[in-house]
């Protein structure tokens, strides 16, 4: 069983740490030699435990397949979460268009007063200084 370099090296800081759990004789400094080096690593935990080599390549395997599922899972909930707040938005834009459209005369009065009121406090709060 072959195993992706390249996701084991993205992931190194974690796998170590489960290689520690798993295998308790490897010490710090034998993760912090092989930092980056699938190959050297694996040699080591080979040395260190008697484990067998393909043993090893099958819990990283493992470890990193799971990693996968659930980066994947949490990109697929953030975006079903986005596209829920895309629709309310959207909802809301239309809610708001509508209205202004029944109520032209009244969306326009109550524009100016805003207008009018944020005018009259910005002039006021320039006049006190």
């Amino acid at each position: 069983m072959a195993i992706n370099v390249q996701t084991i090296q993205g992931e190194w800081n974690q796998l170590c740490a489960l290689a520690k759990q798993r295998w308790g004789q490897l010490t710090e400094d034998d993760l912090r030699v092989q930092e980056g080096n699938v190959e050297q690593l694996v040699g080591r935990i080979q040395q260190k435990t008697g484990e067998g080599r393909e043993a090893i390549e099958r819990f990283f395997s493992e470890m990193t397949s799971r990693g996968s599922s659930a980066v994947a899972n949490a990109a697929d909930g953030a975006g079903r979460y986005a596209q829920q707040v895309g629709d309310r938005i959207r909802e809301r834009y239309d809610s708001a268009e509508g209205l202004v459209r029944h109520h032209p005369t009244q969306t326009v009065a109550a524009a100016f007063g805003i207008g009018l009121v944020a005018g009259l406090i910005i002039g006021l709060t320039i006049r006190h200084r």
